[in-house]
């Protein structure tokens, strides 16, 4: 900076020396005056550059010793996504996030009638040890009755937390994997493959949801007729009224990478679910593993076979999301 302010001053001095020495080899008063006004003027104008140079330098030179810090982990509980005090969610959020963060989303069962997000509340450390770098979303939503059906407001629901997330100060990406477990699966999957039409959910966890109420097995079950009631608001649904809840009967090729698991001796769910559903994935061409274990319950498996889950859930999450 002092040298380049030396060499415009040592520029003056030229100028203005051949200045002076030219208007004195012109005797005519007019060319003196002349010249002796362009003298000034480029004086005056010279000896502004420096302070000029010094303003740009100034200006446009960037402070790269100031640094963002980087964003602080948040455990933000009970955050109202809507009016309904059931449209509830827990946000954590990790350390040194950005908008490239991913999020995982948590969505527990219950018959599509109770349940809530302490049910998998314990996950959550898990899943914070295993995915440090990703957000952790766990959430309620509003429960069915006789007289208010599951869908469309639980589906709404999830559409409802996606939309609070995306115009938060929580900088996260809106790249998302579910993890259902029953009837939170089935509206995982639901949501997934029927109604996320931006794909911005790139993978599911299914562990052992509802996929496909057309099989007959669901049709002549026990339950079948009760489950009807609250998903669709009546007990005698109609076969398109079936097909649109059925989260098999909405799977294309863009559909999400899924990760499922189901009981052999499971009374909620036939234990046909899940190989119908890897049939529908594998004609669409879709990535899937279906993981089945035949002692196994509706999810109420022994510590063994939970770390196997665990295990297998964060191969196929580092894989695919």
């Amino acid at each position: 900076m002092g040298k380049k302010i030396q060499n415009i001053e040592y520029q003056s001095h030229i100028i203005s020396t051949t200045i002076l020495v030219f208007t004195s080899k012109h005797k005519d008063e007019t060319k003196r005056h002349i010249f002796c006004y362009l003298y000034m003027a480029m004086k005056k104008y010279i000896s502004l550059l420096p302070l000029l140079l010094l303003f740009l330098i100034t200006g446009c030179s960037s402070d790269d010793s100031t640094t963002q810090a980087p964003l602080a982990a948040r455990n933000i509980l009970n955050v109202p996504y809507g009016p309904d005090p059931q449209q509830s969610m827990d946000v954590y959020l990790p350390e040194g996030r950005d908008e490239n963060t991913k999020v995982i989303v948590l969505v527990h069962g219950g018959a599509w009638t109770s349940g809530s997000k302490a049910d998998v509340a314990p996950l959550v450390p898990v899943l914070q040890q295993r995915f440090p770098n990703h957000a952790v979303v766990n959430i309620n939503y509003r429960l069915a009755t006789e007289t208010s059906p599951a869908l469309p407001k639980q589906t709404d629901d999830i559409e409802a937390v996606l939309d609070y997330l995306e115009t938060s100060d929580y900088e996260v990406s809106d790249d998302y994997a579910f993890i259902g477990f029953s009837a939170g699966a089935h509206l995982s999957m639901l949501y997934g493959y029927a109604h996320d039409t931006d794909h911005d959910v790139k993978a599911i966890v299914n562990v052992v949801g509802p996929a496909d109420f057309t099989d007959p097995d669901y049709l002549s079950h026990d339950l079948y007729p009760i489950a009807a009631l609250y998903l669709t608001g009546t007990s005698a649904p109609t076969m398109e009224q079936i097909e649109a809840i059925s989260p098999a009967s909405h799977i294309t090729g863009e559909s999400a990478p899924t990760l499922t698991f189901y009981g052999g001796q499971d009374p909620l769910v036939p234990a046909s679910q899940g190989p119908r559903l890897k049939a529908k994935l594998d004609e669409a061409g879709v990535y899937n593993e279906f993981n089945f274990y035949p002692d196994g319950g509706h999810a109420d498996w022994d510590a063994t076979t939970f770390a196997e889950v665990y295990n297998k859930v964060e191969a196929f999450l580092q894989a695919r999301f």
